[in-house]
């Protein structure tokens, strides 16, 4: 596995950050740079799902990307989301930061966390 990243150390609650979703396997949380009222990061918390970036996808994590966007899906639903943009920044010089596979998830309707 690569170097731990700034995800890693959220995962691993090495450091702080506002968790508004959490299962088994997946992650949400406020990005601290938000974009919109509500701009969350889903992340695989798995090791075995960990992917730097949509350029590193292989067979054996290919499924990761849909994970994400179905947890965002399940989120929506429950908190009354109607309308909201789903985004992965693909490499550096797609707008990338954190090479750790994350899905923004961005609304206009602003939820309580």
């Amino acid at each position: 596995m690569t170097e731990h990243t700034l995800f890693h150390k959220i995962r691993d609650r090495e450091i702080p950050a506002t968790v508004v979703f959490e299962d088994d396997e997946v992650m949400a949380f406020k990005d601290i740079h938000p974009k919109a009222p509500t701009h969350l990061l889903f992340i695989a918390k798995k090791d075995t799902d960990f992917v730097p970036s949509i350029d590193d996808l292989t067979e054996k994590t290919a499924h990761v990307p849909g994970l994400l966007i179905l947890k965002a899906q399940a989120f929506a639903k429950e908190h009354g989301i109607v309308g909201y943009q789903l985004k992965f920044h693909v490499g550096k010089a797609g707008g990338q930061e954190v090479f750790y596979l994350h899905l923004h998830f961005l609304s206009e309707q602003k939820i309580e966390a």
